[in-house]
């Protein structure tokens, strides 16, 4: 199933059966004012997302299920996946989303900043588990956006929205660092480093050619021994470099099966694999699906 591509605020609210938007490059919509008649089950949006929900369960966020039972924020980028396996009942859901366009950024120091928030990439792989007070505390960011868009637009009003946006997030980033304490989820530099290096490595476009990254390939980009390195992901994480290389590769396969038609035997090749069977083999071990199976299930 190749995921429905949304282009413009516009076409988000169109889709979504709502009225035209107030501004072009930024929107609020309600939730609950969605419905089930949309036969839209997974799209990627070509704008920034951000959303507070409750009540709606079986969503997807890239391949992260998450259950928005309790009240959860979400962050999107733009080329992110966001769908629903077909459970959930958009009827009981409670929340707001907000889209803003990344041209709503431009020249602005948030256009370049916004990039830099971890909430905004897959790597944050749960979302963002609000108290009431933190919760009541983003419900009055995004009414005050809400209010600036609704009256009359004047020369400030990019300016006042932007500040409301970055206070957002400074406040997102600050709930994060308390979640990753009271989860007791390990931020180190190096494993932060080790991801960054995995993702920009699967992304390349020659992995046919350069094969898969090496345990001693990682190690010497990060400058540390292949032993040390090791043993630092086992404390940290309970997982070996070789696991941590294997679940990155998964995860940019379950990508391309999900997002594209290419054969198994095209996306081995083009991930670095040989033989489609080594790949298929190792897939199945990780997932206890072929992948075959898994875009089965995905479709």
């Amino acid at each position: 199933m190749i995921p429905y591509s949304v282009k413009s605020i516009s076409e988000i609210h169109r889709v979504a059966g709502l009225e035209k938007p107030l501004h072009p490059l930024i929107s609020i919509i309600d939730v609950s004012k969605l419905t089930n008649d949309t036969k839209v089950k997974a799209v990627v949006f070509d704008f920034y997302a951000v959303s507070l929900k409750r009540g709606c369960d079986n969503l997807f966020y890239g391949q992260q299920k998450y259950d928005f039972d309790e009240g959860l924020m979400a962050f999107m980028s733009p080329g992110q996946i966001l769908r629903g396996d077909g459970g959930e009942q958009i009827s009981n859901m409670e929340g707001w989303m907000l889209f803003i366009h990344p041209d709503f950024l431009w020249n602005t120091p948030l256009a370049k900043k916004i990039k830099q928030y971890e909430f905004f990439r897959y790597a944050v792989n749960e979302a963002l588990f609000l108290s009431d007070k933190e919760e009541t505390m983003m419900n009055g960011i995004i009414q005050n956006i809400k209010n600036e868009y609704h009256s009359n637009i004047d020369k400030f009003s990019q300016e006042v929205i932007i500040a409301q946006l970055e206070l957002m997030f400074t406040y997102a980033k600050r709930f994060y660092e308390r979640q990753f304490i009271t989860r007791k989820i390990t931020n180190h530099q190096i494993l932060a480093r080790l991801e960054d290096i995995l993702a920009n490595y699967f992304n390349q476009k020659d992995l046919s050619l350069k094969g898969l990254p090496t345990v001693q390939f990682v190690a010497d980009r990060l400058n540390i021994s292949s032993k040390y390195l090791s043993s630092l992901l086992k404390q940290l994480t309970g997982q070996s470099t070789q696991q941590h290389i294997h679940e990155k590769l998964i995860e940019k396969a379950k990508e391309k099966l999900s997002t594209t038609d290419l054969s198994v035997s095209e996306i081995a090749y083009e991930l670095g694999f040989e033989h489609s069977q080594s790949f298929s083999k190792l897939f199945k071990s990780k997932t206890d699906q072929s992948p075959l199976e898994f875009r089965m299930d995905f479709n």
